[in-house]
């Protein structure tokens, strides 16, 4: 077969990958924007559903907003653009009442809506950063779910998924290690043995990253933060808020 590329400019841009929280104040063309946005509309979705939507939001007085909901994000209000990435299945209900019915809401369209979401949000960074664009994800956009949808005035089957920000990078941070290979790559079937101590050497890596940022951490650098943030469980208040919007989890 000659000889075959074992990179390419996706692989390259994928692999290069950091989280942006500061941006100049340059804005994005109009051109570039839209063709992030056709790319990302070309991701994968589940029986051609499309159950997804993104609001674009460059007003400074709706960013500041979203900003304050999510956490008090700086990188919210200060990035050019922020979009939010929505699952949807509020189309799915209009396009069935085309045709006198009702779609039957569950959890597995739910998790279809929340999955394309995902999809979506993920190509549009990626195809971001192709053009040299920084970008981070902003979980924090589900701390008042509800506020959200009545700041972009959401319909009834739309809630936020994450947040993407969105610009051009006043600031280039080290790239942050990630779990070793083994950890996470399974041959054929998945391979338990040797996770606890493969865990450990990512503790000591990433404990070594943060401290040459001058950041002060404990030696179990990423163990640690799961035991303490994950004992008891985060945003129960979700499910009754997402189900009041028409979602399903049962």
């Amino acid at each position: 077969m000659g000889n075959i590329a074992t990179e390419t400019e996706t692989t390259r841009t994928l692999k290069g990958h950091v989280s942006i929280r500061r941006y100049t104040t340059a804005r994005i063309p109009e051109a570039m924007l839209q063709s992030i946005l056709d790319a990302a509309r070309r991701s994968p979705t589940s029986s051609n559903l499309q159950a997804y939507s993104i609001v674009v939001i460059r007003d400074d007085a709706t960013k500041a907003k979203l900003a304050t909901l999510a956490g008090n994000q700086r990188q919210v209000a200060e990035c050019p653009v922020f979009l939010a990435i929505c699952a949807d299945i509020h189309r799915l209900q209009r396009a069935a009442a085309l045709h006198g019915k009702a779609v039957a809401v569950n959890l597995e369209l739910s998790m279809v809506a929340t999955i394309d979401a995902a999809l979506v949000g993920m190509s549009a960074a990626t195809a971001a950063e192709s053009f040299g664009l920084g970008t981070v994800m902003i979980g924090g956009i589900r701390n008042h779910p509800q506020d959200v949808a009545e700041v972009l005035e959401l319909p009834n089957g739309v809630f936020v998924v994450f947040g993407l920000c969105m610009g051009w990078p006043a600031e280039q941070p080290p790239q942050k290690p990630r779990l070793p290979h083994e950890v996470v790559i399974h041959e054929e079937r998945y391979h338990a043995a040797g996770i606890d101590k493969a865990l450990k050497a990512y503790d000591a890596a990433l404990a070594e990253h943060y401290r040459a940022q001058g950041r002060n951490t404990p030696d179990a650098a990423w163990t640690d933060i799961i035991a303490d943030r994950f004992e008891t469980p985060r945003r129960e208040f979700l499910r009754e808020v997402l189900e009041k919007r028409g979602f399903r989890w049962d």
